[in-house]
């Protein structure tokens, strides 16, 4: 009989695992996005969009849909989602993964700060011209720092009414590359970065850049996740899905 896996996706690992694991013999892959993104890459597979209602909704949705199997592959800073499937795949007793991305290494010239709103409040002592790589969730966080000027770079451009900072909207989908970081940090005279420490390589020329230019990054810390089994990449992900079949 087959067995049912959800991937809760959204991430570049996502996409790739649920290429790899529609292959496999015995198993209906379902991936989940979150429907934030406007024109997100469609992973092989069934795919539904939107939320779920917190964890008491994913847990009806697992046991609805008789899922077997749950990975959480997304993004290191969407902290909600993960803690609801830990809630969900724990009452409805299914095995979950979680993939963990490797953090980038900590550099000299970071300031390591633990929320966007620490960010915020140290820009004013470093620096004037701000590049601010962080999406547009958290736009308005910064909007209040009118005596700054950021360059503001997502994927889509900011929901409309919501407060942003004075500056430039630079709409773009990585990956990028050390030569374009570099590039869009001289062209608008950056003085510093703030990034999340997201991992990964579709977005790390930035800090090779900023580091060839010597220039500060304020690097906001991952949000604490639940505790359970994980993995650092897809391949090992695979293996533990194989090892549950």
């Amino acid at each position: 009989m087959k067995k049912r896996l959800l991937i809760l996706g959204g991430t570049t690992e996502a996409t790739q695992l649920a290429a790899k694991a529609s292959e496999l013999p015995n198993l209906d892959v379902i991936s989940s996005l979150a429907g934030r993104t406007q024109q997100p890459h469609h992973p092989l597979g069934d795919l539904r969009i939107g939320g779920f209602g917190g964890a008491v909704g994913l847990f009806h949705y697992l046991q609805d849909q008789q899922i077997d199997l749950l990975i959480d592959a997304t993004h290191p800073f969407a902290a909600q989602i993960s803690w609801n499937a830990a809630t969900a795949a724990d009452r409805a007793s299914i095995p979950r993964l979680a993939i963990v991305r490797p953090v980038w290494e900590t550099e000299p010239h970071w300031i390591e700060v633990e929320s966007n709103e620490a960010a915020a409040g140290l820009l004013p002592e470093i620096a004037k011209r701000i590049f601010l790589t962080i999406g547009r969730q958290e736009l308005a966080t910064f909007a209040h720092l009118t005596q700054l000027w950021f360059l503001m770079r997502m994927i889509d451009p900011p929901v409309a009414g919501t407060p942003i900072p004075p500056g430039e909207v630079l709409l773009a989908r990585p990956p990028f590359s050390v030569a374009q970081e570099r590039s869009w940090m001289q062209s608008y005279n950056i003085q510093a970065i703030v990034s999340k420490n997201s991992g990964g390589v579709a977005t790390v020329a930035k800090l090779v850049a900023a580091r060839e230019l010597e220039l500060p990054v304020v690097m906001v810390q991952r949000p604490t996740m639940p505790e359970g089994a994980s993995v650092s990449d897809v391949d090992a992900a695979l293996l533990w899905i194989n090892q549950q079949l």
